[in-house]
C-alpha cells in the first residue's frame, strides 16, 4: 500500500508517492498529468491498452517507449508489485528475522539519534515553556490513584514533543508498573488485527527488552499465531516512540519490561460500516490480554501510542487548512475524546464511523482496543495538540486512566 500526496516543485504541482511500510526508502514524484497513467499500473493493462485509454480520455497519449521507460523507473525502485519487489521485501524481511533486535528505525530522523543528544532533547521537552516541569517523585506525588493506562502520541519528537512529557509526567508520578503492553498503530496495515515481536526494542539509549513469558501466555489463551506480521514492526513508529521515553525516563529507575502489540482493523470496518469486532480475533484477544494480565504476577500498565486526526491536501483533502477549518478538527476530535475519556470503546465507534473517518484517525485500532482492554475506566484528558500545517495537519492527545 503506497502513501499519494501532492507536492510543489518549482511552482509546479506534482503527485509523490511513499511507502509506509518502509519496503523503499525514497519518494517517487511524477507530474499531476501522469496521475492517470499511473492508476493503470495494475497489472491488467499492457502498453498498448494504456495508450488507447489515455487517447480516449484525453484525446493523446504518452509513446510506448516513454511509458516503458516509466514502468521500468518505477519497477527498479520498487514501487510497483511483481517479482523484482518481492525479491526485495524478502530480503529485507528476512534480514529483519536474522536480526536480534528491533533496530531502532527513526534514530537521527524523527528523534536524535545520539544518546546524549537524545536525553537532552527529551529532557527539554519537560523543562521548555510548554513542557509540564520536572516530574514530582511519585512518594509526593499525592494521593491520586495509579495509572493504568496511557495514551501518548506518536507524531515526531520534534512536532509533538511536550505532549509527550505531559503524558509521560502522568507515567513517572503515578504508574509502579514493570510490565508495559504497548498497543500502536501500524500506519501500513498488515494481514493480522494483531502483531508482537519478541526481539527486544533498540534505541541510542540501549535495548529495552520484551517480556517473552507474559507473550507466551498470551498467545496460548489467544489461540492464534501473534508472531505472524512481526515484519510490521520493522519500520513502524508508532512502538518505537514510547520505548525510547521509557528507556530514558524509566532506565535509571527501575528494571522493565514491554509488550509490543500493533494493532490494524478498524479502518476496514469503517469503511464497510461494519462491526468493529467483526473479525472474532478481536473479541478473543481482548479476552486473552484481559485474563493474562489479570493472571500475571507482573504491575502492568497498558500505553496507546496513536495520534488522532490527519487533514489537509497531503492526506487527501481538497483545501487547504485554515484556521477556522482546524477549530472545527478541534471541536470533532475533543466530542471523540470525550467517549475515549468515559471509557467507551462503542461511542469511540460510533463517533469515528459517523462521517466515515473523515478526519483520517490513525488510532483507531489501538485507542479500541486500549477501551475494550480496561472496561469501566474513565480517564483524564491531560492535553490535546494540533501541528498546523496547511498541507497536513496532525492531532494528538494525552491522556492519563487510574
Amino acid at each position: 500500500m503506497l502513501e499519494v500526496f501532492p507536492v510543489e516543485q518549482d511552482g509546479q504541482r506534482l503527485i509523490a508517492f511513499r511507502d509506509p511500510a518502509g519496503y523503499v526508502d525514497q519518494i517517487a514524484v511524477v507530474p499531476v498529468g501522469l496521475l492517470d497513467l499511473v492508476s493503470l499500473f495494475d497489472g491488467e493493462h499492457s502498453i498498448a491498452q494504456m495508450r488507447e485509454i489515455l487517447r480516449a480520455r484525453h484525446g493523446e497519449a504518452p509513446s510506448a517507449e516513454q511509458i516503458g521507460h516509466l514502468v521500468r523507473s518505477l519497477d527498479e525502485a520498487g514501487f510497483l508489485a511483481g517479482e523484482r519487489f518481492e525479491a526485495r521485501r524478502r530480503r529485507i524481511e528476512e534480514a529483519f528475522r536474522r536480526s536480534e533486535v528491533r533496530p531502532a528505525a527513526h534514530a537521527g530522523g524523527a528523534y536524535a539519534g545520539d544518546r546524549a543528544a537524545l536525553a537532552a532533547q527529551i529532557d527539554g521537552f519537560f523543562s521548555g515553556p510548554a513542557g509540564p516541569g520536572s516530574p514530582r517523585d511519585r512518594a509526593t506525588a499525592g494521593a491520586a490513584l495509579p495509572l493504568r493506562g496511557l495514551i501518548a502520541p506518536h507524531i515526531d519528537f520534534h512536532r509533538g514533543g511536550p505532549t509527550y512529557a505531559w503524558a509521560y509526567r502522568e507515567l513517572l508520578e503515578r504508574a509502579d508498573a514493570d510490565l508495559f503492553v504497548i498497543l500502536g498503530t501500524c500506519h501500513a496495515g498488515m494481514a493480522d488485527p494483531f502483531a508482537v515481536t519478541l526481539k527486544p526494542y533498540a534505541t541510542p539509549l540501549g535495548d529495552v527488552p520484551v517480556d517473552r513469558e507474559f507473550h507466551e501466555e498470551l498467545r496460548r489463551r489467544y489461540g492464534h499465531n501473534l508472531l505472524a506480521s512481526e515484519a510490521a514492526h520493522r519500520n513502524e513508529h508508532s512502538i518505537e516512540f514510547q520505548a525510547v521515553m521509557l528507556r530514558h525516563l524509566l532506565g535509571a529507575r527501575r528494571e522493565f519490561t514491554i509488550l509490543p502489540v500493533l494493532a490494524s482493523y478498524l479502518h476496514e470496518a469503517v469503511w464497510r460500516r461494519g462491526d468493529p469486532e467483526g473479525d472474532r480475533r478481536v473479541p478473543a484477544f481482548v479476552d486473552a490480554l484481559l485474563s493474562t494480565m489479570a493472571a500475571s504476577p507482573r504491575k502492568v500498565c497498558l500505553i496507546a501510542g496513536v495520534d488522532l486526526a490527519h487533514v489537509g491536501p497531503r492526506f487527501g483533502d481538497a483545501e487547504r487548512n485554515t484556521a477556522a477549518s482546524l477549530d472545527a478538527v478541534a471541536t470533532a476530535d475533543c466530542s471523540m475524546l470525550e467517549a475515549v475519556t468515559a471509557g467507551d470503546p462503542t461511542a469511540f465507534y460510533a463517533a469515528v464511523a459517523r462521517d466515515g473517518d473523515a478526519r483520517r484517525i490513525c488510532g483507531l485500532s489501538p485507542i479500541y482496543t486500549f477501551l475494550r482492554t480496561l472496561p469501566g475506566v474513565e480517564g483524564r484528558l491531560v492535553q490535546y495538540r494540533q501541528w498546523p500545517d496547511p498541507d497536513g495537519a496532525v492531532t494528538f492527545c494525552a491522556a492519563a486512566f487510574p
